[in-house]
């Protein structure tokens, strides 16, 4: 018995012939195109569960298909694969209807898992009756990294764009709370509304209320003149309240009567105000503990995590260090008017090793600083490192190894036990999956083999 209808289009005749026998392996009834304008001429006749297509072909791209097919047949999923890894090409496949994405070159089990869960989502649809999803493209900016981890949240970010639900982001602090709050906005209808940002634990607890919802004239002694709070002027827009957690219980009521009833009351006012925003909050607290421990009210909760995203910590998507290390010192370097830095392979790898408690908020000021102070062309190990030693056990900047029988080791052994415990770290993340790992290190597989077998890490 087939397990499901596939169409599959990609101008790479090698690429297409390997994924239609693959699939054909798993059961699956496979029809390839090699452009397309071929698979809508044969789409019709074959009719297919999914469509899984590349974007970059002669004549029509990808998307331009994916539009065909979302307005012609918006019953047939698509899945979008792409040799260009990029944030914006994430979240506007997810934005323009597709079903998911994924990066060439393709790791056939995470394709085949990908496939799986979009055609388990086809029959829960159409069991609910529910109809496809579609929604406008407008790229976000600011987000660096394409581990799975985050292109899960891209594709969150995609999701949410034709939503006005509440987001509640979760995540330990520096891990980007605000940019992916800034790119929901800038993916949604409320694009051309303010984006107006809060730190909720930067304002005294007595202030709080009259910052975000204002005041009227003589409601407090100070208060000369009537003041306009944070929701109105975000109206129209985005409303981002950083650090919810750490909101005192009173404020907390009232914001829930806003989520609620989408109206509040100046401090001192007798006459309600609507609410015309939508809130994103943000929290580095686990909101549960919070609410277990009485702190935190359970019912606000439930109100803010209409949507939620977990950011992930950086120790946990170390492969897009090198990503966000090149982007940054090239911020840095303009910022500051001068050539950035060549980052060397041995600075990497110490950097990829680092546990960066402070995530990229910490990995951004420490490459900003010896950026800066660079006294060459080439970052050092010196520039980059504080007084943390990498996880190998090699001390750095200060931190002195201890002594031992043989005497210092050589930059080469330096070296050598740095790359050891990067690939090694970097198989753990992908779970051995070999394909995935000499992508993530931007190596062939001879290499990735050569490199296991000379650091005896697995079997190869």
């Amino acid at each position: 018995m087939s397990q499901g209808r596939l169409m599959v289009v990609d101008d790479d005749r090698a690429l297409r012939e390997t994924l239609r026998d693959h699939l054909l392996e798993l059961g699956f009834e496979v029809l390839a195109a090699e452009s397309g304008s071929g698979a809508l001429n044969r789409i019709a006749d074959f009719s297919p569960d999914l469509v899984l297509s590349d974007v970059q072909m002669p004549g029509m791209s990808g998307f331009e298909l994916l539009g065909h097919l979302r307005e012609k047949r918006p019953d047939t999923d698509v899945v979008i694969f792409t040799g260009h890894a990029d944030v914006d090409g994430a979240i506007n496949a997810i934005k323009a209807g597709a079903c998911d994405y994924l990066i060439k070159p393709l790791d056939l089990d995470e394709a085949e898992e990908v496939i799986q869960r979009c055609l388990e989502k086809r029959r829960s649809a159409r069991s609910a009756g529910a109809p496809a999803e579609m929604s406008p493209a407008a790229p976000p900016h600011g987000l660096v990294g394409m581990h799975p981890r985050m292109v899960d949240v891209y594709k969150a970010i995609g999701g949410m764009a034709s939503s006005d639900a509440t987001v509640l982001l979760q995540g330990e602090t520096g891990t980007g709370k605000e940019l992916v709050a800034r790119a929901i906005h800038e993916s949604s209808s409320r694009v051309r509304g303010p984006f107006v940002g809060v730190n909720c634990a930067a304002v005294p607890a007595e202030l709080l209320e009259s910052e975000l919802f204002g005041h009227v004239k003589g409601a407090f002694t100070g208060a000369a003149a009537d003041r306009r709070g944070k929701f109105e002027a975000a109206a129209g827009g985005t409303l981002f309240l950083d650090e919810i957690g750490d909101t005192a219980p009173e404020f907390q009521a009232k914001l829930l009567r806003v989520l609620q009833e989408r109206e509040f009351y100046p401090v001192g006012g007798d006459a309600p105000r609507r609410a015309d925003v939508r809130v994103i909050a943000a929290t580095h607290h686990a909101l549960a503990e919070r609410v277990a421990a009485g702190t935190f009210r359970q019912d606000l909760l439930y109100r803010l995590q209409v949507l939620e995203i977990q950011l992930p910590p950086l120790r946990e998507r170390r492969s897009d260090i090198p990503h966000l290390v090149r982007y940054l010192v090239a911020r840095a370097a303009a910022a500051a008017g001068i050539t950035p830095p060549v980052v060397p392979p041995d600075v990497m790898a110490h950097l990829a090793g680092r546990e960066w408690p402070g995530n990229v908020r910490e990995l951004e000021n420490v490459l900003t600083r010896a950026t800066v102070l660079s006294a060459g062309p080439a970052l050092t190990l010196a520039d980059v490192a504080g007084c943390a030693r990498h996880p190998s056990g090699v001390g750095v900047a200060g931190a002195t190894p201890p002594p031992s029988e043989a005497g210092p080791a050589t930059l080469e052994a330096v070296r050598s036990s740095v790359e050891r415990d990067h690939v090694r770290r970097i198989l753990d993340e992908v779970g051995g999956n070999k394909s995935r790992a000499a992508r993530v290190l931007g190596v062939s597989r001879p290499t990735l083999n050569r490199l296991i077998r000379d650091h005896q890490l697995v079997a190869s």
